[in-house]
């Protein structure tokens, strides 16, 4: 039986980390999109950012002490509760140790900590063609939202929309 472990990541986990996310893009078909870099990990991760704390938290997921998948997440915000919420970014187990549970290790932690933090919700996007992802986060109790449609504007478009003028009073 294999010893699963989870645990905060480190500095030192940035080229992980960032291996793990492209290794979850080429799974979704889109590796031309994981463009971050080192620099904006650990910004991101462990730096401030205008004076802020950082944006986003992550723990690796470790089998029988080896490294083998990440959850990647950060707090948002819901006016209808008034309370906060979690967004799981990124939940990934390389191919080679799925099976063991480590998914559901790491699904589990970030709902504990959700809990722990008072969270009314905690969310997630999973691509629609993902059937093992859909039937683990139904098997887990999650519904899906069906009436929302989720929309983004990448860095050109939030680009040109601001440029559009001043605030007229």
């Amino acid at each position: 039986m294999s010893t699963l472990t989870i645990r905060p990541a480190t500095r030192g986990d940035v080229a992980l980390i960032l291996q793990l996310v492209r290794e979850l893009a080429e799974y979704e078909k889109a590796p031309d999109q994981a463009v971050a870099t080192p620099a904006d990990m650990e910004r991101a991760l462990f730096g401030e950012i205008s004076g802020r704390a950082p944006l986003a938290e992550c723990v690796i997921g470790e089998v029988d002490g080896k490294p083998e998948g990440l959850a990647l997440f950060f707090m948002n915000f819901s006016t209808w509760t008034g309370r906060p919420g979690m967004y799981l970014e990124d939940l990934f187990v390389r191919p080679s140790a799925r099976g063991k549970g480590l998914g559901k290790a790491l699904f589990e932690h970030v709902a504990r900590l959700a809990a722990g933090r008072g969270c009314s919700r905690y969310e997630w996007a999973v691509l629609d063609w993902n059937t093992p992802a859909i039937e683990f986060y139904k098997a887990h109790g999650a519904k899906a939202m069906d009436e929302w449609t989720v929309y983004r504007m990448n860095q050109q478009q939030i680009a040109a929309l601001a440029a559009t003028g001043p605030l007229t009073p």
